[in-house]
């Protein structure tokens, strides 16, 4: 008797005719719409024109490894959940095949109700995800995209009006700007903006990989081009093909490799390493850097070409001691609504000058809300550096304030009553350093009642 409705579509590839015949059986027989097939083409070519929930992969198919058939599968934008199926299991080849993506991994001789039972639960993660997908479109049209940007001053309202209008083209877009400014958060509100929302948006750092790393990353590699390469690899200008690459740390990238990079600007075209097919791809590109590339220019580190080629539309970033006003609605970000901030500390943290921009207040906000007894941000619980820059600055501005008599014996008494005697409250409360209250107590000669 069927035991599962008839709506689940599922995709079985095996070369295997026997295991195709026991699987398409055992699943039929349950109400399942089941589709096989014995090579890794015939399944891309089966997603193509049918939506499967879930397909069950085995590792060793005639022309691709069940691993690079989950690759290309992720790079159609297909949503269906993979069960990977392999005759010798190795913690090494599970892994991997997790990390790419597959829900489960089992091992052959499987049984046919324990596979059903991972069919079942794929099919319901499959579920979940269109439905969060029609969530997120619903939000989508209610929000404009350049929503993902947080920022209410002058400088990101310049921002906004570049992002919104360099988002209808397909030109090539250089976002330049200090470390932790949000080059990425802007390049994907870029991305979400565009025409091409609904295809992939690929990020790369070129800071973070060696050379012939971040040449196998970005183009691909034959097997064999160079040791350790097991198998063939699509590039990431391939995956992001019909979407948006965004190329991060443009400036990092070795001269031969811009050399590739401005070939595939020109004309599309490209070979993977190792290879000498070429090979097409139409990816809209993003580059970001935080270096002076005209500068990089001059000192021959950087192609001339390539940068009037990158360099056709550009939005440059402030960096956050320019944007003192956003600085309030990035905490609220950061804390999330629980939060609140003690008296004064906003001020405090508006003054910091910020040299790691966004990244370093919402690292320094993730500080402070561990270190939290309450749901309250407290100056005492950020870093160091922030804490003894604002006592410098208390500590310059109490020694003005003392000279011209304003904390007056009687208004510093009374503070350090109400705070009944605390004198890392009564300082915070006054604005001043402990170093600088103990002073004034010893002035003025404040003690304690017990003494």
């Amino acid at each position: 008797m069927p035991t599962t409705p008839p709506q689940i579509d599922l995709l079985i590839i095996d070369d295997d005719k026997y295991i195709q015949q026991d699987l398409q059986l055992f699943f039929s027989q349950r109400g399942f719409n089941t589709h096989v097939v014995g090579t890794a083409q015939e399944a891309l070519s089966a997603v193509k024109n049918q939506v499967f929930s879930v397909a069950i992969v085995d590792m060793n198919l005639p022309d691709l490894s069940g691993l690079e058939l989950m690759t290309q599968l992720n790079s159609l934008e297909s949503e269906c959940e993979v069960i990977m199926l392999t005759g010798v299991g190795t913690i090494e080849s599970a892994v991997e095949a997790m990390k790419i993506g597959a829900i489960d991994y089992l091992t052959k001789p499987v049984r046919l109700k324990e596979l059903e039972a991972v069919v079942l639960k794929a099919h319901s993660s499959y579920l979940l995800k269109r439905q969060n997908r029609q969530l997120q479109g619903a939000l989508k049209r209610q929000q404009p995209e350049t929503g993902l940007i947080i920022g209410d001053s002058a400088a990101m309202k310049r921002v906004l009006q570049l992002v919104e209008r360099v988002a209808r083209t397909d030109k090539t877009i250089l976002i330049q700007g200090e470390s932790g400014t949000g080059k990425e958060v802007i390049a994907n509100a870029i991305h979400a903006a565009s025409k091409v929302s609904d295809q992939p948006f690929i990020a790369v750092n070129c800071a973070a990989l060696p050379d012939q790393l971040i040449e196998s990353e970005l183009f691909g590699h034959e097997k064999g081009a160079f040791t350790g390469a097991t198998t063939a690899k699509q590039g990431l200008f391939e995956i992001a093909d019909g979407g948006t690459l965004f190329i991060d740390e443009i400036g990092e990238l070795a001269i031969t490799l811009q050399a590739k990079l401005l070939r595939v600007l020109e004309d599309g075209s490209f070979r993977r390493v190792g290879s000498t097919k070429l090979r097409r791809a139409n990816a809209r590109i993003i580059a970001a850097t935080n270096r002076d590339l005209s500068a990089e220019v001059e000192a021959g580190r950087f192609r001339e070409d390539l940068f009037y080629r990158i360099n056709v539309l550009t939005i440059s970033l402030p960096p956050l001691s320019e944007r003192e006003d956003d600085i309030s609605l990035l905490i609220a970000k950061f804390a999330g609504p629980e939060w609140t901030c003690e008296p004064g500390l906003l001020k405090k943290l508006k003054n910091f000058p910020w040299p790691g921009n966004i990244r370093q207040l919402k690292n320094a906000v993730e500080r402070a809300k561990i270190l939290s007894d309450n749901h309250v941000l407290e100056l005492r619980n950020f870093p160091e550096d922030i804490i003894h820059y604002q006592e410098e600055s208390s500590h310059s501005a109490s020694s003005d304030a003392v000279e011209l008599g304003v904390l007056t014996r009687q208004h510093i008494e009374q503070i350090y009553q109400l705070n009944h005697h605390n004198k890392t409250m009564t300082a915070r409360a006054l604005g001043v350093s402990r170093r600088t209250l103990y002073r004034l107590l010893e002035k003025y000669e404040i003690c304690d009642e017990n003494k």
